[in-house]
């Protein structure tokens, strides 16, 4: 992770502490019902076997790439809740120079996810962890320049994927409608290494 990003979710941490003991203690009345939120994020990944491509340029990486979502749920009660979302883990691209062969590349990944919440909350403080699948499509160009083997190809692929994704996070609740969550993710995709997400979403409980 690039210190940029560490440093931005860092200040996010203290902010979260901060709040926790400046704000009063939830009067719990608001355990059950929807909720709507968003999240702003980071995705981290790296192509390991993308067919037809990194048999012949090798592993490409790409870092903290842009991600968001936005997402609906509905908790049972405080402790438990279903899930809905859309999730946009952005278009990381780059450049390569591997086995002959110079060009650039970039790959789009978007879906929808389905989750389950498990949350123990402490006061307005929260902790929880989810498990889910993430129905996405994966579109991949990578465009050679005249260089080497490839002598200017271009190749496109597209797939429509699931994957198994979990993840904890921590967060706070102000009037016991608005809360802010701190949330790491890893998304178990087909042909990538360890791909993972980290977030900072803001939800509404009706």
């Amino acid at each position: 992770m690039d210190t940029s990003l560490w440093r931005s979710f860092c200040y996010a941490c203290i902010a979260l502490a901060a709040a926790c003991f400046s704000a009063t203690a939830s009067a719990d009345d608001n355990d059950s019902g929807i909720y709507l939120g968003a999240g702003w994020g980071q995705f981290n990944v790296k192509i390991e076997n993308a067919q037809g491509v990194t048999d012949v340029i090798g592993d490409i990486k790409a870092d903290d790439n842009s991600a968001w979502k936005v997402f609906a749920g509905y908790r049972f009660m405080k402790w438990l809740a279903i899930e809905g979302d859309y999730i946009d883990l952005g278009n990381p691209r780059g450049t390569f120079n591997a086995a002959g062969s110079d060009g650039h590349y970039s790959v789009k990944l978007s879906g929808f996810g389905a989750y389950v919440i498990g949350t123990l909350p402490i006061t307005i403080f929260e902790l929880s962890a989810k498990a889910g699948y993430y129905w996405h499509d994966v579109n991949l160009h990578v465009n050679f320049d005249n260089v080497g083997s490839g002598n200017g190809n271009v190749i496109n692929t597209s797939s429509n994927r699931d994957a198994f994704t979990y993840g904890v996070g921590a967060g706070v609740t102000f009037i016991d409608h608005l809360n802010v969550k701190i949330e790491y993710e890893r998304f178990d995709l087909e042909d990538f290494k360890d791909p993972y997400a980290l977030w900072l979403t803001g939800e509404w409980r009706f």
